[in-house]
């Protein structure tokens, strides 16, 4: 692997990301690789008709995607190779009857959304994106993505001369009262709500008594770019997780020919807890999986013996040693920025990971030439979790919990190391086109 082609990896990456401000948004920047690449559309309420050796995708509710490669083996021999991730971020989404006028300005009021760094988006050029649900002219609903690519909206801080304690004590927002973002200064002719409804009809060239309802996220409008003196770090928003997105996606395409059955699924709403019709904890990959399977000629005795013989790669992205911070980290599980992709390991499973997993993963990646990392948490901090318990548990499948390393976890703007994700791709390619079963 090359400084080169390691930089055109994470260079890919920002793009990706972004024109990827809002889960919707994740989805149809992959369908754009993925019919680009020849993939085919399926719709869950038509029959399929699958053929093997061949490449499909499927979307529940805009901000979930599976997309799969039928391989040329028989899955009774190969199983599945799965890839998980997640395509939200955690943030702000904007309410139902968001916009307000107090004092002559016009603000947006926001709901919190999983676990954000709350302080890392006050002072920044915030914007909207999302869908909008609008009228079609036949009388029915058609979603619409939405994205403003300007500076819109501002968290204004107070100034340190009203909060003395703030550098003692932390910046806290009261997330009712404090955390409406500035959108303008208030106007007398219209109504606040009505102001915001035209904003929104202006810039989907809809009529506003046309717009029925929306999911808007609020986004950070700076790009992506490189830092450090050899630019070895990259910084972003939602690293956590399209990142992983990405790298996933990349090694379905290139792992063009697959003799297993290879699958990326990308689900929605990981960040509150995967509990939704389209969430990792849904229906959607199990109502999928078994598609697949009717559709290839299997019978329920055959594929519970294909799941049998499948693995599941959880990915999201692992916390970083941080040699400020030290006291937040186990010493001899410390992970490091371009040290390679990392295994996940926690006894308590909030990651999926067992030695039969992780084994597999060290020998796959030592065949590649790419590096490994183990992080276990710290036993006297509370471990968050993934999508691989939940996948494991509602398929029957065993799953390993990897990640690229990152800084800033849940902030507005993260870091990462910027040859990670080339190495990440790398393993990822290679387990897709490792077709034989893992041995237990």
């Amino acid at each position: 692997m090359t400084e080169v082609s390691a930089r055109a990896r994470a260079e890919a990456l920002l793009a990706y990301i972004g024109k990827s401000p809002s889960p919707w948004h994740a989805v149809n920047t992959t369908v754009d690789e993925l019919e680009a690449a020849g993939f085919q559309r399926l719709e869950e309420e038509a029959e399929w008709a699958l053929q093997p050796e061949s490449a499909y995708y499927v979307i529940r509710d805009g901000s979930s995607i599976i997309a799969f490669r039928t391989g040329s083996r028989s899955l009774l021999e190969t199983g599945y190779r799965i890839i998980g991730a997640h395509t939200d971020s955690p943030g702000f989404r904007i309410k139902p009857s968001p916009a307000h006028d107090r004092e002559g300005v016009t603000r947006l009021g926001v709901e919190v959304y999983g676990g954000p760094i709350v302080a890392t988006f006050s002072d920044r050029d915030l914007t909207l994106a999302g869908r909008v649900m609008v009228a079609r002219g036949d009388g029915g609903l058609q979603a619409r993505a939405v994205h403003f690519p300007r500076p819109l909206l501002r968290l204004p801080n107070v100034a340190i001369h009203m909060n003395r304690e703030v550098n003692n004590q932390g910046l806290r927002f009261d997330a009712q009262d404090e955390l409406p973002l500035v959108l303008e200064l208030a106007k007398d002719e219209l109504p606040a709500e009505k102001r915001f409804r035209c904003l929104l009809a202006d810039a989907l060239e809809v009529a506003e008594k046309d717009i029925w309802s929306w999911e808007l996220a609020v986004a950070d409008t700076q790009p992506g770019a490189f830092f450090g003196v050899g630019d070895e770090f990259i910084a972003s928003p939602q690293l956590d997780n399209l990142a992983s997105c990405h790298a996933g996606l990349q090694a379905l395409l290139e792992a063009d020919a697959p003799q297993a059955t290879t699958i990326c699924a990308f689900f929605d709403h990981e960040e509150i807890g995967s509990q939704s019709y389209k969430g990792a904890e849904g229906s959607f990959l199990p109502d999928v999986l078994r598609r697949i399977g009717y559709g290839l000629a299997y019978d329920d005795a055959a594929q519970s013996r294909i799941r049998a013989r499948s693995l599941v790669l959880s990915a999201d992205m692992a916390h970083a040693y941080h040699p400020s911070f030290a006291r937040f980290y186990d010493e001899l599980h410390r992970v490091t920025l371009n040290g390679g992709p990392v295994i996940k390991i926690n006894a308590k499973q909030r990651y999926a990971t067992d030695a039969a997993g992780e084994a597999y993963v060290q020998r796959l990646a030592a065949e590649v030439g790419v590096p490994i990392q183990k992080y276990v948490h710290r036993s006297n901090l509370p471990c968050g979790s993934t999508i691989g318990p939940i996948t494991a548990a509602r398929l029957g499948m065993r799953a390993v919990d990897i990640g690229n390393a990152m800084w800033s976890m849940h902030s507005l703007r993260e870091s990462a190391g910027a040859h990670d994700h080339a190495m990440m791709i790398l393993l990822m390619t290679a387990f897709f086109r490792q077709a034989e079963p893992l041995a237990s």
